[in-house]
């Protein structure tokens, strides 16, 4: 594991060769996921040990890629502890009574091993399976699961978010406590049972000013990722639209700075300081000629080059009606560059 090019690049060494991973639930365009999936919900797919391993070792299977991403969702924990919510297809999480007030948010309680015993099973599991491939422990940074919890669902504008950040901060800082704590814990409970680092994703900061992201944000996210960094592996930091927060993301407490394809890698390494970059190819370029994604990879490749380290990604989540082959040829390309 020690000579793993994902977990050689994640600690700014040079491994032998760019090693490759794609985020979000990477096996969902694969034909035998939606085999396994088929008839089960997203949160009930992810409270079942087995088929979060089978889900989970699918695209290291398929791919070859460097590292496994843990299959869940940034609101199951959550739901875990009891929040009432759930997963609608084509919508995305939907909780049925949004946060208001502080007792709302005293309301929710904390994580504990006793909630999740299916995750430290299925990250065993996974463990005894993936062998010399590292494990990706996963999370929702507080952001984007405080503005599930207070929209009540997906939105584009998070106005009743900011509503509550700027009009009433004393239950904003509450409710960001509190879902920092639930994803150190989520994280912790996925490493001690053998991840070999972590993502803490956050969809939606891109949203924010870097001001209000310093503010109101950047020290809860510190709270999870410095949990996570006494706990010895490599912490990967995720934002979708954040070029203007890069730099502010990896302050953080980031190993590594993920980069979305909208920010070329060259404009983003000197902003991320002396840190490892993750990314950045554009999820659609799957969908080109492969000699048209390769090009485009070699690029992004190059420029890889010029920061501390850095591990090749799509820029965002596999789509689901991505071509498996194209990924294949797209893994094979990177690993022979």
């Amino acid at each position: 594991m020690s000579e793993s090019p994902f977990l050689v690049a994640a600690r700014g060494g040079k491994p032998s060769h760019t090693p490759v991973w794609f985020m979000r639930q990477a096996g969902r365009s694969l034909p035998e996921y939606l085999k396994v999936r088929e008839g089960i919900g997203m949160l009930e797919s992810c409270m079942d040990a087995d088929l979060v391993t089978e889900i989970t070792l699918q695209p290291v299977r398929r791919y070859g890629v460097d590292a496994a991403i843990f299959f869940s969702d940034i609101v199951l924990p959550l739901k875990a502890v009891g929040v009432d919510l759930d997963i609608k297809p084509g919508v995305g999480p939907v909780v049925a009574s949004p946060v208001r007030t502080l007792a709302d948010v005293e309301a929710i309680p904390d994580l504990t091993d006793e909630h999740v015993p299916f995750i430290s099973q299925a990250v065993r599991q996974l463990v005894a399976e993936l062998g010399a491939t590292p494990l990706i422990g996963f999370a929702g940074a507080p952001f984007t699961v405080a503005s599930y919890l207070v929209e009540g669902g997906p939105s584009k504008e998070h106005a009743k978010t900011k509503a509550m950040m700027f009009g009433a901060p004393d239950v904003w800082d509450a409710l960001m406590r509190k879902i920092a704590g639930i994803a150190a814990a989520y994280l912790r409970i996925q490493v001690e049972a053998g991840a070999s680092a972590v993502q803490l994703f956050d969809s939606w900061a891109g949203a924010l000013t870097p001001a209000d992201y310093r503010a109101s944000v950047m020290p809860h996210s510190e709270r999870v990722l410095a949990a996570a960094g006494e706990l010895g592996v490599p912490r990967i930091h995720f934002g979708v639209g954040t070029t203007n927060l890069l730099g502010l993301m990896g302050e953080a407490g980031a190993d590594v700075v993920g980069v979305d394809w909208r920010t070329p890698l060259e404009q983003a390494i000197p902003l991320v300081g002396d840190r490892v970059v993750q990314g950045n190819l554009d999820p659609t370029l799957v969908f080109a000629p492969t000699e048209v994604m390769t090009a485009r990879a070699a690029e992004i490749i190059e420029a890889g080059r010029a920061a501390k380290g850095h591990i090749f990604n799509l820029g965002h989540g596999v789509i689901p009606s991505t071509n498996p082959d194209q990924l294949t040829a797209l893994t094979d390309f990177v690993h022979g560059y």
